[in-house]
This record gives C-alpha cells, structure tokens and sequence, in this order.
C-alpha cells in the first residue's frame, strides 16, 4: 500500500473511531440524564456496573465467536487498572455530590494538565509551544461554556483531587497496556470489564445509598424505566468499547482535549430535549473558542516536534494473533 493510501486509511479509521466516541458518549449521557432526572433512577454507581455486565457479555460472546484471540494481562496489571478505574467513578459521582456544578467542572478541566503531566514525566513526551497554547484555548473556551458558579469545602475539595488522578491514570494506563501488551480494545475490555463489574455491583448499592439515602432494591420499577436502563447498558457497550479504542490510537491528553467537543454537544443537544433556555452569548463564545482550540490542537500535535517522544517506546510483549478483533496495529499512531 502507497504511503499517501495507507495515511488516508489510519485518518479515515480515527475519525470513525472518534464519531463513534462521540455518537456513543453523547447519547448514554442524554439517557442516563433521562432516567435519572426524569424517572429518578439515582443509582449511578449501580447503573456503571450494570454497564461494565452488559460489556462483559458482549466480550463473552465474542470470545465464544472465535472473534476475539486469547491474551495475556498480568494479575497485578489488572488490580492496578480496577484501582484506578473505580476510584475515577465513585470519585467523580462523590465530587459531583459535593461540589457545585462550577467546582467540578473546573476539576474536570484539570484533567487535561495532569494528564499531559503524566505523560511528559512517565512517557517523556514533549510538547510544542502551539500546542500547549492550543491546549490552554481549549480549556479557556469549555471553562467560558459551562463554569459558572463556583463554591468549595474541604471534602469537595479532596473528592475531586481524587477524581481527577484517578480518571487520569486510568485513562493513561489504557494506552499504556494496548502498548506493552499488544491488546486490542476488545481484548483489554475482556480482561477488564469482568472485574469491574463484579466490584461494582457488589460495592455500589452501598455507596448509592450513602449518597442518595435511596436503596436500589426499593425503586419503583416499571416498563419504561427498565428500557431506559437497557438502553443505556446497551449504549455503553459502545461507550467503553469506543474509549478504549479512542485512547489506545490517540493519547489520554489528545481524549481529554478532544472529548470537550462532547460537552459542547451536550450543552447544545440540553437546550433541545430539556428545555433549557437559549444558548446565550457567553455559552456561544466559550463554544467558538474552544472549538477554535481543538482545531489548532489537530494541527499542531501532528506537526513535526509538535508532541513527541523523548524515549524509545515501550516493549511489548505477547502480539495478538491475525483476525482478531483489534486495534493494536494502530495503537502507536498520534495524533
């Protein structure tokens, strides 16, 4: 294959891997806000474990198909990703419980520091002056659309610092183990997705009752709030699927940089289904801004010595056979 074909292949694929990403993002979001606002479905640490099940029959069935290929993920690897995993959703739901909106949004932002931290430091990545700048236009637009209020108390405080190193090193460590273990995003999600689920559905009424003082076993369940929870564990499918696929050709901080063009589609996608009010011009100004940015980041982290390694990659060991359903060939490109 020319070089020219084979380059239109891997943007033509990133792109696919993004929409999806996107696609599914959004609407699991739009659903869950939905079930929860609308049928007060108040679960959200149950309802993520209920997804990671639904993913790990799908990864079953696949496996059972002969679609995917055996493959190797040390123990210690695995309890260190379920560390980080399930802390970043009990600690996102937790700082969303007390902190203001503003407040954790503002956190959610400084994931994307902390993750270009982590891969400057573990990875030794460089970084181009436009595309630090191009990164700090993407936070100042987001910031413009959705900060608003902003109140913090110690616990908050500590819940986010929780959640956002916690996100971060998971969302690393999923680029880290597609690289050194050649595991495609069906294979990691095999390996991954049973353990999560059982920690969840095991520890999550719990701590769903801790912050809703609601048991999951009391709610009133009825034919349409029960297809909205199968809607959104089959959504999810899609949604760990396409993020592991995301993170595994791109970066943590290229995910993060990009995945604010989904918040910028929630706010919008808001406006139609619930019936917030208009777009004012402050939430349209952070939109052009921000989207200003991600452009500029597209272009100026594939320039030469726009964002580059500094070391030599890492080993990997054990690569997946032919005709298996994954990702890894691609799993080295950058954006």
């Amino acid at each position: 294959m020319a070089p020219g074909s084979k380059a239109d292949k891997k943007a033509a694929i990133d792109a696919a891997s993004w929409m999806f990403n996107v696609v599914t993002s959004v609407g699991i979001i739009i659903v869950n806000k939905a079930l929860m606002a609308t049928y007060g479905f108040s679960f959200a640490t149950t309802l993520t474990g209920l997804h990671f099940a639904t993913t790990t029959l799908m990864t079953a069935v696949l496996r059972w198909l002969g679609y995917i290929q055996p493959s190797h993920l040390p123990l210690s690897e695995l309890l260190k990703f379920m560390f980080f995993a399930n802390f970043s959703i009990v600690g996102m739901n937790v700082s969303l419980m007390w902190n203001s909106v503003g407040f954790y949004q503002i956190a959610k932002l400084s994931m994307i520091p902390v993750s270009c931290f982590l891969e400057v430091i573990l990875d030794k990545i460089r970084y181009s002056r436009d595309t630090k700048l191009s990164i700090a236009l993407v936070l100042l637009g987001v910031s413009v659309c959705t900060v608003t209020d902003v109140s913090v108390n110690s616990k908050g405080f500590l819940a986010a610092l929780v959640a956002v190193w916690s996100t971060s090193l998971q969302q690393y460590y999923v680029h880290y183990l597609q690289r050194k273990y050649s595991l495609g995003s069906f294979n990691l999600l095999g390996h991954t997705a049973p353990a999560q689920a059982a920690s969840l559905l095991l520890l999550g009424p719990f701590l769903d009752f801790w912050m809703t003082n609601k048991r999951v076993d009391a709610y009133d369940y009825n034919v349409v709030s029960v297809f909205f929870i199968i809607l959104s564990c089959t959504i999810a499918v899609g949604t760990n699927l396409s993020q592991f696929i995301c993170i595994g050709r791109f970066t943590a901080v290229s995910f993060q940089v990009l995945g604010h063009m989904k918040t910028i589609l929630v706010l919008v996608l808001g406006f139609f289904f619930f019936g917030k009010e208009g777009l004012n011009l402050q939430v349209v100004l952070g939109m052009v801004i921000a989207v200003m940015g991600m452009i500029w980041y597209g272009n100026a982290s594939s320039k030469p010595g726009g964002k580059e390694r500094r070391s030599h990659s890492l080993p990997t060991t054990r690569p997946q056979k032919h005709g298996s359903l994954s990702d890894s060939g691609e799993t080295d490109g950058k954006v």
